[in-house]
């Protein structure tokens, strides 16, 4: 492969045309952020979407990695003398770096092996005397005996057929093809087997898989984490498990016309390379690989998870009581204003006597009423379920105008002994913190979740487990993603923020923040030029991801990038009216009526535009200063509490979906303990994963199918709640 071909594979793969992914490859190449890119030069691009970005990223850096490695595999057999150009054709034609390595293993430098020994004892001829197998008289020992040398300490004809046979093994264990047929063999009639390697008692968490096996291609990938797992703990004996006669069979059908006097040896010889060389390599590289793949898919899993929890719509405008749940030490409380600031702090003991109880409640009840809260954010961990029950009671019992909700705290510790957390909140306890940060991940999910390691939010399966160098780029693009698809209002974001958005790094950040701290608010976004280390580079790239919403320039509260404020203003005027108007209330509706009719194709051919972009600002104009995330569902209140013991099989019951894994899906119904629904569960129609029927933050009907109080488990389903509103 070389350079030039780059476009076109990628192209191919992801049915694009070539023009698009060249466009994609040199915005990338000047230093263009994935989101930018998506939004503010689709003409370029043809409208290629975030997905297609990254994508087209990933492939770019793997297959200029390949070529790289062509070009490095090809100069070293070179110096060697062996390169033909049959196999200089088949490098540079693999698109595969698994297909290069195969090619280049039997030219690599190895450590001293059994036939490089037996290479330096002259028995190489020999080899190629057994590999032609035309000799049809004679014996093997005969033919040996003409390489017998006591210089080169061969000293009988056995020894020197033993060497020659061990350079047969290797060579038939590295040729690339036998290799490649061998893989593909191993997939698919290959098993993985586990069993115990410590005593039952103490190898409890992993008895699953006590006495198990399960095909290497059907074997899904939590399964293989958990495996390996159990295998890094030594709680588990694996192994892969395959047809080792059938397979040596079909290498030597392959090899060995069985006409020479060299057929035995020769069997012999495949048999040696197989069992010593070639299936313990294949071993290794399918477990990798096996392993890889599982990292992948619960890399994606995350990720996907990761955004919707992002993305969660902010209770915007709520004064929020926030509770972060505990025993011996109480439940801290917090009282936090809607722009975030900390109006009072408290410790309620609900779990230690009426009497405390009773003093709890009063304190609660006076900040409400004192501050005017309007929603309870209480944390899933420790004491939640009475956290929850007190604060239904005092709900009720007052019959206070509040609503409550169950807040995922994961986290929340972590932030509230950072630096950060002691930075913003320097006032305030350790403990305190964490109320507050389940407060305003409430009031916004988005700018709260951002200041917390993504690994530690709990929306995933087997994170601790995976690639953490790959876990971290994919979830700080998902963050950098969902960031940019909000938008950032400029004078309120924190550091932690603002870094997400394209272009800005940590140190822009801080910067950015220092200058609204010295200067007062943002006035227009051409005021970020005056921030140090913030060029006219970082200015393109971060100026339409940023929001004022009180500015000079009214479009700077929406999408639109200001190098498209003189089209924007075009295009207003073609609908009758200016920039200013979009400050006037009584013309503001108008505007955005008019900005919905309006013809994107019509006005791009007369102002003579991209369509994408003129589609792009009437639809920012159509609905400014709109938060993306009010599509999506609110997440649920409630002002009654639910018990494990109240609930009853087939029982139809609301709840919010916590967590997607490979498996199934968890349930927050109200109670304790979260739901969980079965994959076999989720849809009569047939899905390819969990995440193809259903989203982190779905609000959803589901029928309990069983309770198991006794070890706290709840099974859930969706697809019979649809089959009752099919009859229905």
């Amino acid at each position: 492969m070389l350079y030039t071909d780059i476009p076109i594979v990628i192209a191919k793969e992801l049915a694009i045309k070539v023009p698009q992914v060249i466009a994609a490859i040199n915005l990338l190449d000047e230093g263009n952020t994935v989101p930018f890119i998506a939004r503010y030069r689709k003409e370029a691009t043809g409208e290629l979407d975030e997905e297609q970005l990254r994508t087209t990223e990933e492939r770019l850096q793997y297959l200029r990695n390949l070529v790289k490695r062509q070009e490095d595999i090809l100069a070293t057999i070179e110096e060697q003398g062996k390169l033909t150009p049959e196999l200089s054709a088949a490098i540079i034609a693999a698109t595969k770096l698994q297909e290069l390595e195969d090619l280049y293993l039997p030219f690599k430098q190895k450590k001293r092996t059994r036939a490089q020994v037996a290479r330096e004892k002259g028995l190489e001829p020999l080899a190629e005397i057994i590999l032609s197998q035309q000799l049809t008289i004679g014996t093997p020992l005969t033919v040996a005996a003409d390489f017998v040398s006591h210089e080169n300490k061969v000293d009988t004809a056995e020894d020197a057929l033993t060497g020659a046979l061990d350079i047969i093994a290797e060579t038939i264990s590295e040729t690339a093809d036998i290799r490649a047929n061998m893989r593909k063999q191993l997939w698919r009639t290959a098993e993985i087997r586990t069993e115990l390697a410590v005593a039952e008692e103490l190898g409890k968490e992993v008895l699953t898989y006590k006495e198990y096996k399960e095909p290497v291609n059907r074997i899904p990938s939590h399964r293989i984490l958990a495996v390996n797992r159990g295998e890094d703990k030594k709680l588990l004996k694996v192994t892969l498990e395959a047809p080792h006669d059938t397979n040596i069979e079909l290498i030597n059908r392959q090899i060995n016309n069985n006409t020479s006097i060299f057929s035995e040896c020769i069997l012999l010889a495949i048999t040696d390379g197989y069992k010593r060389l070639l299936f313990p390599a294949l071993d290794r590289e399918i477990r990798s690989l096996l392993t890889d793949n599982a990292e992948k898919q619960a890399i994606r899993v995350f990720s996907l998870n990761l955004r919707q929890l992002l993305l969660q719509p902010p209770f915007a405008g709520h004064t929020v009581m926030g509770l972060d749940p505990g025993y011996r030490t109480g439940c801290k409380m917090t009282v936090v204003s809607p722009t975030g600031s900390v109006l009072t702090t408290n410790v309620l003991y609900v779990t230690m006597g009426e009497g405390q109880k009773e003093k709890s409640a009063q304190i609660a009840l006076e900040a409400i009423k004192q501050f005017g809260v309007t929603l309870i954010a209480i944390g899933n961990g420790t004491a939640s379920y009475e956290t929850e029950e007190f604060t239904a009671g005092l709900i009720n019992a007052h019959q206070l105008p509040v609503n409550y909700l169950i807040t995922n705290e994961a986290g929340a510790s972590i932030y509230s002994a950072s630096k950060l957390a002691k930075d913003e909140l320097p006032d305030l306890d350790v403990t305190l913190r964490g109320a507050v940060s389940i407060a305003r991940r409430v009031q916004d999910p988005l700018a709260e979740l951002v200041k917390i390691d993504p690994k530690s939010i709990g929306v995933g399966q087997y994170q601790h487990d995976v690639n953490q160098k790959e876990l971290g780029t994919t979830l700080a693009n998902v963050i950098e993603s969902a960031v940019n698809h909000v938008g950032v209002e400029l004078n309120t974001a924190s550091v932690e923020l603002l870094k997400h958005v394209s272009g800005i790094n940590a140190t822009v950040a801080k910067n950015i923040v220092a200058y609204r701290e010295e200067n007062g608010t943002f006035k227009s976004r051409s005021q970020l030029l005056k921030v140090a280390r913030l060029g006219q580079s970082t200015f393109i790239q971060c100026a339409g991801f940023l929001r004022i919403q009180d500015g000079e320039t009214p479009l700077d509260n929406t999408p639109v990038h200001p190098e498209s404020y003189k089209l924007a203003a075009a295009i207003l005027s073609k609908l009758g009216f200016s920039p200013k108007d979009l400050k006037d209330k009584s013309t503001l509706q108008t505007i955005q009526e008019e900005a919905q009719k309006a013809n994107a194709a019509a006005l791009s051919a007369e102002l003579e535009a991209g369509e994408p972009t003129v589609r792009d600002i009437l639809s920012a104009l159509a609905k400014p200063g709109r938060d993306p995330r009010e599509d999506m569902p609110a997440p649920m209140t409630r002002k009654n509490i639910v018990k494990l013991s109240e609930l009853t099989a087939g029982t139809i019951v609301k709840g919010t979906v916590h967590n997607v894994t490979d498996f199934g899906v968890f349930v927050d119904i109200g109670i304790k303990t979260n739901g969980l629904i079965h994959r076999s569960e989720l849809s009569y129609k047939p899905f390819r994963h969990p995440l193809d029927v259903i989203s982190v933050g779905d609000i959803v009907d589901v029928m309990i199918l069983n309770v198991d109080e006794n070890r706290n488990r709840i099974g859930l389903s969706l697809k019979q709640v649809a089959a009752t509103g099919d009859k229905k």
